[in-house]
């Protein structure tokens, strides 16, 4: 996803963006600034490995990260990496894939500076309000919820002969309010969900530092979040929660494409984060603070026109200071050693192994081995195979919460194991059509997941779970004024817990068999209008597969324009057929909604 497609999507956050132009599912709790999770595979919720800049930052207390915290104007590009085939980072715990956020690049030289500002509204109507006394009453939407989010964003950069720098800060303003329909079919307004946040990273890039190799490159980078959001309960509690979070990471990282010789090249990185959560409930409070240091080293030796070799090393070591879980400290990292083999220029086979360990419990010392082939059957069609070990440690929650009464760790945890392959092929015809197709399969054992019994919600391991589907993507160029592409996923999905068996037809939760994606770009000399709408089937909210959520559909419209050389402006209709409709029971998602804005830019 390149800076070019966030922009024409004119998405708020990081959940929209995967949704809109990966037509990737994901479970959210709301709006903007509320827990959103990204499933890929079947697999999300600290199953898919996040990165920022090559450097994993998944949470070692929850296992997620809140992809909410970054800002979609700070992103360069995004790659993801469907499955746990990667061998490019060797990331452990991806057992459904990663997705590695690149905010830093080298600049062009000169100065660049510029911003954009934007307002939300929501869509007016009535809807009945439930008075302290259990009374209806009807009540019209205010006029404050024309001004329902606020954000601005501004940056700068400048580039020299060796050096670079960029800066971005944001601040966003999102009451939140909308209209949604109840279990009853009464329309009520969502309230109590408030979210106050701003942000902001820079990064320095210093090329051919002195005592180095030639092109070698120095790169500091820092990144600081703070929200203070309302949390409220399901659309039938009238619980608030208030969260504040607040993280800071720091980063250095050396690049050196070539180590005293041509044929060898390295990377080492060394990253601090600390992280606090307040969080405070109904007759509850807590406070956790996380110190992480990860330090990675990665090599590649182009050992000859046929081979290569990849090598490398991670280590984090995690501090938690938790009110629900006590002081806790871990150590987790690996080793991996990858060739690349072509015995002919039309095929590559690349076996890799890590070697995963784990302190504390759940330690362990694991082989993680992959095999993945391409073969490039001619310039138009591309074929590739995988086969993969997946492998991930409990998180410090999983292990060892102990809040209160109603939820506690468990120590006895032992770690998710499992296997898959994929089998895929890319037909290309010029710039006139691209068709991407991937047939895959995953098989998990002791899968860890919260259940509750005698009003306990406790972690367990549930067994075995299957994973097949097929996923497919076609991009069509066949005209310069329109350009269409079109996706369709379709997982299923089986846990195998007990006596369960594949007949038993039980699915793994929150997981749609089918998901569909369409997009128009219609785009002009000075401008684009862009149409995406996205599916997805009906999901079980529980292992039990008892309560059902609707299928959905919902369909955005987006529109840039620029004026003169310096300005854009846009304009996003955001759930346009106004669908009601949850991604988690009970948590209502907002109806139609218009953002307009303008960006500028300045050299």
């Amino acid at each position: 996803v390149t800076a070019e497609e966030i922009q024409r999507t004119g998405a708020a956050d990081m959940a929209s963006l995967l949704e809109q132009t990966l037509d990737l599912p994901v479970t959210q709790y709301g709006p903007y600034g509320n827990t959103a999770n990204v499933n890929i595979r079947g697999f999300g919720a600290g199953r898919v490995a996040i990165l920022i800049d090559g450097i994993p930052v998944n949470s070692p207390q929850s296992g997620q990260f809140d992809i909410g915290m970054i800002d979609v104007n700070s992103i360069e590009r995004i790659e993801v990496i469907y499955g746990g085939s990667d061998t490019k980072y060797n990331v452990s715990g991806a057992v459904g894939g990663i997705i590695n956020i690149i905010t830093i690049k080298k600049q062009k030289p000169g100065i660049r500076f510029g911003g954009s500002i934007s307002n939300t509204s929501s869509i007016p109507g009535s809807y009945s309000s439930l008075k302290g006394n259990l009374s209806e009453t009807k009540e019209r939407t205010p006029a404050q919820d024309f001004f329902d989010a606020q954000k601005i964003a501004l940056f700068a950069s400048g580039g020299m002969e060796k050096f670079s720098w960029s800066g971005n800060i944001f601040a966003n303003r999102s009451a939140n309010h909308f209209l949604f329909k109840d279990f009853y079919r009464i329309q009520r307004r969502r309230e109590h969900n408030e979210v106050y946040d701003a942000g902001g990273d820079a990064s320095f890039v210093w090329e051919r530092p002195k005592g180095l190799p030639e092109w070698s490159k120095l790169i500091f980078s820092t990144r600081l979040y703070y929200g203070d959001k309302n949390i409220p309960g399901s659309m039938s509690s009238r619980s608030v929660s208030k969260q504040k979070d607040f993280t800071t990471r720091q980063n250095i990282m050396l690049d050196m494409p070539f180590v005293f010789r041509e044929d060898l090249s390295m990377e080492a990185a060394v990253s601090h984060s600390f992280s606090i959560l307040d969080y405070t409930g109904p007759g509850s409070e807590s406070l956790h603070k996380t110190d992480t240091v990860t330090v990675i080293n990665r090599w590649e030796w182009f050992a000859g026109e046929k081979l290569s070799l990849q090598a490398g090393a991670d280590y984090r070591f995690s501090y938690l200071d938790s009110d629900n879980i006590g002081v806790k400290t871990g150590h987790d990292g690996g080793l991996y050693l990858t060739a690349g083999y072509s015995p002919v220029r039309e095929l590559l086979i690349t076996p890799s192994v890590k070697v995963v360990f784990a302190g504390g419990d759940a330690g362990a010392v694991i082989p993680v081995p992959k095999l993945g082939v391409v073969w490039n059957a001619s310039d138009r069609l591309t074929v590739k195979n995988n086969w993969y070990r997946s492998f991930k440690y409990p998180s410090f929650n999983d292990l060892y919460w102990a809040g209160d009464a109603t939820a506690r760790g468990n120590p006895d945890l032992k770690p998710e194991d499992g296997f898959g392959a994929d089998l895929g092929t890319e037909l290309t015809f010029e710039k006139l059509l691209s068709l991407q197709g991937t047939l895959y399969a995953s098989w998990v054992r002791d899968s860890i997941h919260w259940r509750s019994s005698a009003g306990v919600w406790q972690p367990v391991n549930i067994g075995e779970a299957l994973f097949f589907g097929f996923d497919t993507r076609i991009q069509s160029g066949f005209s310069e004024r329109i350009i269409l592409s079109l996706s369709y996923q379709f997982l299923l999905t089986r846990i195998l817990t007990g006596d369960l068996t594949f007949a038993s037809g039980i699915q793994m939760p929150y997981q749609p068999m089918h998901t569909a994606g369409v997009s128009v770009e219609i785009p002009w000399k000075t401008g684009n209008l862009t149409v995406s709408g996205h599916f997805e089937s009906s999901r079980y909210t529980e292992a039990l597969n008892v309560v059902k959520l609707d299928p959905f559909f919902i369909l955005n419209i987006s529109v840039n324009q620029s004026i003169g050389r310096h300005f854009t402006i846009f304009s996003v209709l955001k759930n346009a057929l106004n669908t009601s409709y949850v991604s988690v029971q009970d948590y209502p998602m907002p109806g139609l909604s218009l953002t307009v804005g303008v960006r500028a830019a300045f050299e």
